[in-house]
């Protein structure tokens, strides 16, 4: 951890307010250090997090202020676990910069900059949402993940770090290693990997058909109502 810490960091707003010259290969390389660290976070004892929590809320607000916007978004995800883990130690735990981090993460939430992509805004806007409402009210907006038969749901930081670690690893193959793998399995505590006879897999695979056969049935029933539209907007047209 004090390995990633000391690539990150770098990232840094100054405390005078000038910004760090780095190249954008550098930020992500920075970025990746810090979803890294926040990663072996999730697995530190709570003595640790007693330590680590003061330390690094006081600094990590400073990547908010970054130029690139995954940066912004890990800053602010990382902060959403950290206050999530300190309060399940010590639910007493009183920040002292709470209210100018709370209104820096309520401009992120709801920021209007013109020189920044749309894609880029809507992303952050969304995040920085769940981030907020994670630091005033210690809410989580929770995911239900389905592979198979079964299901796992995402209701924590700690459980999200987790789960996009190893998306972002094994790619699009994730819901196969839930299924499967089982070392991935006993981090996400889903047990042995489920035995499926060919009954349940046939069922499956039926069910599936209907529900593609039920989609091209709505699709066609669209095009064919779109397309008799289309043929009376000419008819006025021509009138």
């Amino acid at each position: 951890m004090e390995s990633f810490e000391s690539l990150f960091t770098h990232s840094y707003v100054r405390e005078d307010g000038s910004r760090p010259s780095v190249n954008p290969q550098t930020t992500q390389f920075h970025t990746n250090a810090l979803l890294s660290w926040a990663l072996l976070l999730t697995i530190c004892t709570g003595s640790h997090i007693r330590v680590i929590a003061p330390k690094h809320l006081s600094k990590l607000p400073r990547l908010l202020e970054n130029d690139n916007v995954n940066m912004r978004i890990a800053a602010g995800e990382t902060i959403a676990l950290l206050f999530e883990l300190i309060r399940d130690v010590d639910p007493e735990f009183d920040y002292d910069g709470w209210e100018p981090l709370c209104e820096k993460l309520n401009a992120l939430a709801t920021d209007c900059n013109k020189h920044r992509a749309k894609t880029d805004k809507r992303k952050q806007r969304s995040v920085f949402r769940d981030v907020l409402k994670a630091v005033e009210e210690g809410d989580f907006q929770s995911e239900t993940i389905r592979f198979g038969t079964e299901r796992m749901v995402i209701d924590s930081w700690v459980r999200k770090r987790t789960y996009d670690a190893f998306r972002e690893f094994v790619g699009s193959g994730m819901n196969y290693h839930l299924q499967a793998n089982e070392f991935i399995r006993d981090v996400f505590e889903l047990g042995p990997p489920m035995l499926i006879d060919s009954t349940a897999l046939k069922a499956m695979k039926s069910s599936r058909l209907e529900r593609e056969g039920k989609m091209f049935a709505a699709f066609k029933a669209r095009t064919k109502a779109r397309n008799k539209f289309r043929d009376k907007r000419v008819d006025v047209g021509e009138f």
